[in-house]
């Protein structure tokens, strides 16, 4: 471990309590519905009630003539805007297409919305709505993937349904590898469609300003972000735009970006001339927001005799629905297939297509399938070979010698640790002693197993324009106390806690003493916010240059008042010490106050004030890895999975607060439990969501989340401060972690289907199909 990162640390490392919990467990947290302005209105909408077709006829004169409402608009009503909302993330190769606020002639899935009512109260925009009447001309709706494959084109305008598409070129001697090797193993996995389902949904108030300003509250990853977005969205607006996002409660990736309804409610707002607030409910929630995964993917692997990788191919499909934000998924996903093992041939073909239901958005770990497959195929190949799949993945991760080391898709690694997290795991969990003991449990009719993977992941990706930078300003006031505007965004991240860590250790200053500001677009330089496992990374980095060219002047300007060397001052605790010379110190206070009220007294050439800024360029990629361990037991005539035990090896670099990091992996594995045991989104024939309630759409409670236990590999990355990204792994690597605790239990009835969720009823069906086989045995 390089010490010199850690050299003076007093603050980074600790676990230290959440600046933020006490005014949010008191309740005196500023969500959006707690945002009220004068004179405020009310949005609801009108939304589509089949999944396609072309909108003969809408009338809206009843809901128009209801007492209390104000407007009501639709498509045409913003055409003197010129709103510019566009489908998909700007990705090179994949142009974006424009996305209308409202339907405009056609409708492309249940829920689309059709029209927005502006009224007095919620409840009166809701009655509204439910009074506007619509004419459809009803077509055919393609709602799954192999209906996609082949039905006409969704858009017009397109020759399919294939919204991005990627593949390898014919390899001749792949497929001969495939064809040939001693073993070759192959399984088809199906994710299912599930929803953020974040504890605060969507919303949004807008108001415009005396000097014409558009003032936006939002519930959003990056308040910075957003107001750049806006101002591509509304070309028209001759002002300037402020976004202030106070308390997010979770986000997941849904809140990265400006939405349909959030533009109407904004374009509602800016025709009215009055603040109008429009707060999305479970129901909306669930059913109109844009959601994640459904994928489906046919993974085949070859290994020799002694079970080292020759080759693998992988056959991979997105349902993207009907307007997607990230179309390019599955290029992701087939870039980090094999993650860290060492695989000397890898090809693919895959697609994502257009749908006529809701539009995908980023979820936790946007390319997890590749950990889902790549991890289950492993023990799937270890069973088929007849080697423990511990051992198997021993003779197939990249270890610290192979490094550095170009993969199979062109990926450098140099400083993955996903053996070491494994050794270290191993240290924790006795995998001899629980055999013994599923030996023993399984002549008492009791079905124990274990599951364990390992995985790298690629976090604060700087090759990504949007988060190639990060800026941080960090002043002292005259007080003495430190200001910091960052970029970073909290949606239950610990940020305005693990930022003032790292400032307060490079200042020299009490934690106590750092205040962090990231709620305001006004606020700071440019950042992009939360997404992509980046905050500590990038945020961390802009924090340390913006502090320590801060302390920097803080030096110069105490040698000079103390008549010392720059480089015999020293700051702790808020005081400025000589080196050797005790009773040569000055209060911060003290120097701040110079700083900024006597300028006359500061060395020639030095501006007033103590405060700097600095962007950070953000490496192209930081990796983490891991490797978890999970013991289940299976009640065979039930299906009911209990977890027992789960073990985290996690190396995130530098760890500011244990605390913190052990809380962003234990969310993502209960995330990953719901993905595996219970959630799905469904839809029938007519492309009708299902779920549209938490009793249809199952969560995990308190009761299925097991108390997690952590240990940790401590590797510096290369950036700023030695820090990883942390965000997304518990929803990585925790799914194929749990399946394969399953699958081992399971083992004596051949139970390794990988259709999730694994449902009782679905794991009671697959045990009895098995259930002769284990009487066999």
């Amino acid at each position: 471990m390089n010490a010199s990162l850690l050299a003076g640390a007093r603050f980074v490392g600790q676990r230290l309590p959440r600046k933020e919990d006490l005014r949010l467990l008191t309740g005196k947290g500023t969500f959006i519905d707690d945002v009220v302005l004068p004179g405020m209105l009310h949005a609801a909408f009108a939304r589509s009630a089949i999944a396609r077709g072309r909108i003969v006829a809408m009338d809206t004169s009843e809901a128009s003539g209801l007492p209390g409402v104000r407007a009501v608009f639709t498509a045409d009503d913003f055409e003197t805007l010129d709103i510019a909302l566009m489908s998909g993330h700007p990705v090179e190769g994949m142009p974006q297409s424009p996305v209308p606020p409202l339907a405009n002639g056609r409708v492309l899935h249940v829920g689309d919305p059709l029209a927005i009512v502006i009224a007095d109260s919620r409840a009166i925009a809701e009655d509204a709505a439910g009074l506007i009447t619509v004419e459809y001309e009803e077509d055919e709706p393609v709602v799954t993937i192999g209906q996609a494959r082949t039905a006409p084109p969704i858009f017009p305008n397109l020759e399919n349904n294939i919204v991005a598409a990627m593949a390898t070129p014919d390899d001749a001697e792949l497929k001969q590898i495939l064809s040939s090797a001693p073993h070759v193993v192959s399984a088809t996995i199906r994710h299912p469609r599930i929803v953020h389902a974040p504890m605060e949904c969507r919303g949004v108030v807008a108001s415009r300003q005396g000097g014409g300003e558009l003032l936006v509250h939002m519930a959003c990853q990056s308040p910075k972000a957003i107001a750049s977005e806006l101002g591509g969205i509304f070309r028209s607006l001759e002002s300037g735009i402020r976004v202030i996002s106070k308390d997010v409660g979770g986000a997941f990736g849904l809140k990265a970006r400006v939405w349909r309804e959030e533009a109407s409610t904004i374009a509602a707002a800016m025709l009215l001339n009055r603040p109008v607030k429009w707060a999305e409910d479970r129901y909306e929630n669930l059913t109109t927001a844009n959601q994640a995964r459904e994928q489906e993917c046919t993974l085949t692997a070859a290994f020799d005799q002694e079970g080292r990788l020759l080759g693998s191919f992988c056959d991979y499909a997105l349902n993207n629905g009907a307007y997607p934000h990230f179309p390019d998924n599955n290029v992701a996903a087939m870039i980090f297939m094999w993650g860290a093992y060492k695989l000397p041939r890898f090809g693919f073909n895959a697609q994502a297509f257009h749908s006529n239901t809701i539009g995908l958005a980023a979820y936790r770990g946007p390319w997890a399938i590749e950990s889902l497959a790549r991890e289950t195929l492993l023990d799937i190949a270890a069973r088929q070979i007849g080697i423990d799949p511990i051992e198997l993945r021993r003779r197939n991760l990249v270890t610290a010698k192979d490094q550095p080391i170009t993969l199979a898709m062109g990926m450098s690694l140099d400083d993955v640790t996903p053996s070491e997290c494994l050794d270290k795991l191993l240290t924790v969990i006795d995998v001899e002693a629980f055999r013994a003991k599923q030996a023993e449990a399984r002549k008492q009719g009791r079905y124990l197993g274990l599951g364990v993977t390992a995985y790298i992941e690629p976090t604060a990706s700087g090759n990504f324009p949007p988060m190639a930078t990060e800026a941080a300003q960090v002043r002292i006031g005259p007080d003495g106390k430190v200001a910091a505007a960052m970029g970073t965004h909290s949606q239950g991240h610990g940020t305005q806690t693990t930022m003032a860590q790292v400032i307060a250790d490079r200042l020299g200053v009490r934690f106590e003493d750092v205040t962090v500001f990231e709620d305001d677009s006004a606020g700071g330089g440019y950042g992009y916010g939360a997404g992509g496992s980046r905050q500590a990374v990038a945020g961390g980095g802009a924090a340390i240059g913006a502090a320590e060219r801060v302390l920097e002047k803080v030096k110069q300007l105490a040698a000079h008042l103390l008549n010392a060397s720059v480089e015999s001052i020293s700051v702790q605790d808020g005081m400025v010490h000589v080196e050797g010379s005790p009773e040569m110190s000055r209060s911060l206070r003290e120097i701040a106050q110079i700083a900024y009220g006597e300028p006359g007294r500061l060395p020639e050439g030095m501006d007033p004030g103590l405060e700097a800024q600095f962007r950070y360029d953000v490496p192209p990629v930081t990796f983490a890895s891991a490797a978890h361990a999970c013991i289940v037991e299976v009640d065979t005539e039930t299906g009911f999975v209990e977890i027992k035990r789960w073990v985290c090896s996690e190396d995130c670099g530098v760890v500011i607060n244990p605390g913190i990091v052990e809380g962003q992996v234990a969310g993502g594995l209960a995330q990953a439990i719901g993905m595996v045991l219970l959630e799905e989104m469904v839809f029938d024939a007519n492309g009708n969501p299902l779920s549209v309630t938490f009793k249809d759409y199952l969560m995990p409670q308190i009761s299925d989340v097991p108390d997690f236990e952590y240990t940790h590999v401590v590797t510096p990355s290369a950036s700023k401060g030695g820090f990883r990204g942390v965000g997304e792994g518990g929803a990585i690597i925790g799914p194929p972690t749990l399946v394969n605790a399953i699958h081992d239990a399971l083992e004596p009835f051949g139970v390794d289907s990988l259709d999730l969720p694994l449902s009782p009823s679905k794991l009671v069906g697959l045990i009895d199909g098995g259930a002769d086989e284990a009487t066999a045995r």
